[in-house]
């Protein structure tokens, strides 16, 4: 109750300074003397070195001529019209009734409204109704703080010039879109809010997901100053002043999105390298598409002006708007304008503006002869933070990643998993986040995993405590020797007899830890009375996932790799390697006469081979023809005309694969394996060797391997 009673008696002061501040606003503008309020003096002070108290600024003095500040711009250029917006005068919420006022700025009676502080949801101008995370409070800075316009107005604009269906035709009823100043909170919820232009067919960030407990404004601003909470990021970041945040990188992102070959630079740097070539591709448009170029300039209304001496900059007396837009030309100058009227954007969401510049360029790339060089940008990360995965966005309609999925395709379920033994859904996440991986964000310390259950029911480990047993949990597959047998135990049907109680198992994507540890895991389909390799031990040095691999990016330590293969110099180097245990010969286990190429090349002619055997049998003994679809679940499809590749129409709901037998299944259960663990040639070649021989001799007898040969048990 005390609680409650001393809550409500700071509101009625809130209150009170707010009005108090109000009157106070309207004599700073009008440069009459002011006194510090006797109450909540620290508030005031923080308040007035704030933007929000800047009286004799455009955002405040542009209207003073026209003696009122008009109906669509009120909201956020004045006290009495963010009131308005909000309902707290009485109207109704979510639109502004009347002109306000000039001579006000934004003070306590704005934000500390009540039906601002109560605010759990912001309508966007998309249209995107966006609801706040449960305690925040920051839907009173959203409402301002979101931009005036969106990927729908773009397309609205373009569809009203009638130019939908012609993209590079100029029209004189388009013109540029603005949107606006410091849309911060369009660009933190990034393709949920639609702020910047979207292309179609395109994947975009969702709403940015820093670290727990910075995720809304005032969890990074000081709400009264307006300041970056500097001391709060020194806490991950070695930062000391707000203009070392730009040059802040995260492991994570380790992509070279502007392509100038340098990923220790700081994320707004590559934004700006981005922003510069984007604005390349427009001139380049402008002058061979449209014919009439184009200048930019961020700091002038209405931006882009017409280039009359075509040399790419605003010169004095160039101040003739640009009246030639396309509708291609209009979505790439609306995100570059975007990018650059949200200064923060590089911490807001970096991702979102990296993919706004990206596919801007990219699409004006597609209309010019000599296009913006992209070959060494990049779009998005790869491995755990590419945010564009269908790992990650597989389950975006859904809303929810099943508890089955959510361990290893969600940012919080590895920690729930690890914490309970179990997962529940989760909603998706943009990608893998710190967060997953490390109990503190501040140390990076990582959660501690002794041994890991595998589905055949094995427990192992690289050793208690190890590092590398965290990448276990996930890179183990779904299924085993123990399911797939199991699967056959229960149709109680011959090698060669077809079940409808058979379906196909998939042991699901990048099972390296269970190829790592080869016939201890059984991650692979393993016949009885065969043996095989079990964990593969490489070189002293290189013995985990985290010694060959970068944790975040998933890439090759290729510094690493070189210690021992001197022809390595880049990631796609390492499929060429061939290095054969000290003191024994190369055995060429493809039967093609090249017993030194590479092992990768050895384990794909066993795969090949193994297809054929499969497509084979399935024709002659299931008495359905089978094809392969490798990105399509369940990948196994009925070869309608029989010429044993997938053609148009073959690959749908009704034309999955149904006639199994055991002997089918655990030979294409197999080929599936070797398939889904691209790196199967490094993590333990010899044992996909012999799962492949196995496999072709079980199905396809002993003709079927009577040029290959069998890597000996080591």
């Amino acid at each position: 109750m005390r609680k409650f009673q001393l809550l409500a008696l700071l509101g009625v002061l809130l209150v009170a300074a707010g009005f108090g501040l109000l009157a106070q606003s309207r004599a700073l503008a009008q440069d009459a003397p002011m006194e510090e309020p006797p109450y909540l003096a620290e508030y005031y002070n923080a308040w007035m070195g704030s933007a929000h108290a800047a009286a004799d600024t455009e955002a405040f003095r542009h209207w003073d001529d026209e003696g009122e500040v008009p109906v669509e711009c009120a909201r956020c250029h004045s006290t009495p019209g963010y009131r308005d917006y909000v309902g707290q005068d009485g109207s109704e919420f979510g639109v502004v009734d009347a002109a306000a006022p000039t001579g006000t700025v934004i003070t306590c009676d704005a934000c500390h409204a009540p039906n601002a502080v109560s605010l759990t949801s912001v309508t966007f101008p998309s249209g995107a109704v966006i609801e706040m995370p449960d305690g925040s409070r920051s839907g009173r800075c959203m409402v301002c703080h979101q931009g005036r316009a969106s990927t729908d107005t773009v397309n609205n604009a373009i569809a009203d010039a009638g130019v939908a269906e012609d993209l590079n035709t100029p029209s004189a009823d388009l013109g540029f879109i603005n949107v606006h100043y410091y849309a911060a909170a369009a660009s933190l919820f990034g393709s949920e809010a639609r702020g910047g232009y979207q292309y179609d067919g395109k994947i975009y960030q969702l709403p940015n997901e820093h670290v727990p407990g910075l995720a809304t404004c005032a969890d990074c601003h000081n709400p009264h100053t307006l300041e970056i909470k500097v001391d709060v990021c020194a806490e991950c970041h070695d930062v000391e002043t707000q203009e070392d945040l730009r040059y802040i990188r995260m492991q994570g992102s380790s992509a070279d999105y502007d392509g100038d070959e340098d990923i220790d630079e700081g994320i707004a740097e590559e934004i700006e390298g981005l922003q510069e070539m984007l604005l390349e591709a427009i001139q380049l448009y402008a002058e061979e598409v449209v014919g009439t170029p184009i200048a930019y300039n961020s700091a002038a209304y209405p931006y882009f002006f017409l280039d009359a001496d075509g040399n790419g900059e605003v010169d004095d007396g160039e101040t003739d708007r640009y009246n030639a837009f396309t509708g291609n030309l209009l979505k790439a100058a609306y995100n570059l304008q975007f990018t650059y009227k949200d200064p923060g954007g590089f911490a807001h969401n970096p991702t979102y503006h990296i993919e706004l510049l990206y596919d801007s360029i990219e699409s004006l790339n597609a209309q010019v002869s000599d296009p913006v060089d992209l070959t060494f940008a990049s779009r998005t990360d790869p491995g755990h933070f590419d945010v564009t995965a269908e790992a990650f966005r597989h389950w975006d309609e859904d809303g929810m990643v099943p508890g089955t999925c959510a361990r290893c395709h969600s940012a919080e379920g590895l920690p729930v998993f690890l914490a309970n033994g179990a997962n529940i859904a989760e909603e998706p996440s943009n990608s893998l986040a710190c967060s997953t991986c490390h109990t503190s964000l501040s140390e990076f310390t990582l959660y501690e995993v002794n041994e890991v259950a595998f589905p055949s029911g094995a427990r192992l480990s690289f050793g208690e405590g190890a590092e590398a047993n965290l990448c276990l949990a996930c890179h183990q597959g779904r299924e085993s020797t123990v399911s797939v047998n199991a699967a056959i135990g229960r149709a109680g049907v011959g090698p060669d007899e077809v079940s409808d109680a058979l379906s196909f198992r998939n042991v699901h994507y990048f099972a390296a830890g269970a190829t790592l540890f080869g016939s201890e895991a059984q991650g692979a389909y393993q016949y009885e009375g065969k043996e095989y390799n079990g964990r593969f031990m490489h070189a002293e040095e290189v013995q985990t996932c985290t010694d060959c691999h970068r944790p975040h990016s998933g890439t090759f330590r290729v510094n690493i790799c070189q210690d021992c293969h001197e022809d390595v110099e880049e990631q796609e180097d390492v499929l060429f390697i061939r290095l054969e245990p000290e003191g024994v010969d190369a055995v060429d286990y493809d039967g093609d006469g090249d017993a030194e190429e590479p092992i990768r090349d050895e384990v794909m002619a066993l795969e090949d081979a193994l297809l054929a055997e499969i497509q084979k049998y399935a024709t002659e003994t299931a008495g359905t023809p089978i094809i392969y679809e490798s990105h399509t679940h369940p990948y196994w499809y009925i070869d309608g005309n029989g010429n044993g590749v997938v053609d148009e129409g073959e690959v749908t709901g009704d034309t999955r694969y149904v006639t199994w037998t055991p002997t089918l299944l655990q030979a294409a259960y197999n080929y599936q394996y070797i398939q889904k663990d691209p790196g199967v040639f490094a993590h333990n070649g010899d044992y996909a060797l012999q799962i492949l021989y196995d496999s072709l001799e079980a199905i396809g007898g002993p003709e079927a391997v009577a040029n290959f040969t069998r890597p000996p048990v080591r």
